[in-house]
């Protein structure tokens, strides 16, 4: 796709070009095998770890903070995992914890309701 401005929603920076990954006998690209999930996944708690640490939740809105502080578990994650892979884990991590937020919320409004309705009741059961 190439590097786009970002008033075009790309990135501040080029992006960087993605290893060569095998081709099938059908043309198509090859897989990630067991062992290179398993390094991409640990790269990326590694990353998201860091990320923690210095409060940096969207590590896309705030890429720059987010190569300044992790450098080294920047370079890892971009190199242990496909670029697609890379944006999917960042773009999932917001939503998960946007999503939590929103349970977290919703039970405490739960909560606020069910003690107001059982203290307009008196204190007594919903059957006397």
């Amino acid at each position: 796709m190439g590097w786009l401005p970002t008033w075009l929603g790309g990135s501040a920076t080029p992006a960087q070009p993605e290893p060569v990954r095998p081709k099938s006998t059908d043309g198509g690209f090859v897989a990630p095998d067991r062992n290179a999930r398993e390094v991409c996944y640990e790269s990326r708690d590694l990353f998201f770890e860091c990320l923690d640490k210095n409060n940096i939740l969207d590590a896309i809105k705030e890429d720059e903070k987010a190569r300044k502080v992790c450098a080294q578990e920047v370079v890892a994650y971009e190199k242990d995992c496909a670029r697609s892979w890379i944006k999917y884990f960042k773009e999932k991590r917001v939503m998960e914890y946007n999503r939590d937020q929103t349970i977290a919320r919703i039970q405490q409004d739960d909560a606020k309701m069910a003690a107001k309705a059982k203290a307009d009741r008196g204190g007594k059961g919903w059957f006397g």
